[in-house]
């Protein structure tokens, strides 16, 4: 099992959508290459810490679940779409998604802050200066301290 973070702005995509939906959501619109990456790495079962960024209150708010593992992203092709990319075709797809299903919120929201904190999450790729990528893989130990914190 591999374990990842994916971040997301609430008012597009919040914790409490993926809980709430009758059905996994569609994760579209990675647009870096490397991100993309990460994203077809992506096993299904795998877990995933949601990080709400860009609002009032920044930080990792829940898990989710891959149900489907990456496929093209239906969003590239879509001239209505702010993920749209005219350079793609259905034939050469660029992007990639998956699909996830929220598991469940946590308690309260862990905040960069607090993460930065914990000596053992030193290394952890959220954390490092600059790094504004989407989606990032995270060890199992990393995993399970964010979790545990995101519980007590």
């Amino acid at each position: 099992m591999n374990y990842w973070i994916f971040k997301t702005e609430p008012a597009e995509c919040s914790i409490d959508d993926l809980l709430n939906a009758a059905e996994a959501t569609i994760w579209e619109g990675v647009r870096n290459y490397q991100a993309r990456n990460f994203l077809r790495a992506a096993s299904f079962g795998d877990l995933v810490l949601i990080h709400h960024s860009s609002c009032a209150e920044v930080g990792i708010t829940g898990v989710a679940r891959i149900t489907e593992t990456a496929f093209a992203d239906p969003s590239q092709f879509d001239p209505a779409s702010p993920y749209f990319d005219s350079k793609v075709s259905l034939a050469n797809p660029r992007w990639s998604a998956v699909k996830v299903k929220g598991i469940e919120r946590f308690n309260r929201v862990l905040s960069l802050q607090e993460l930065r904190q914990q000596a053992e999450l030193h290394q952890m790729q959220l954390l490092r200066k600059g790094n504004r990528l989407s989606v990032m893989p995270i060890t199992e130990d990393e995993y399970q301290l964010v979790y545990f914190l995101g519980k007590v």
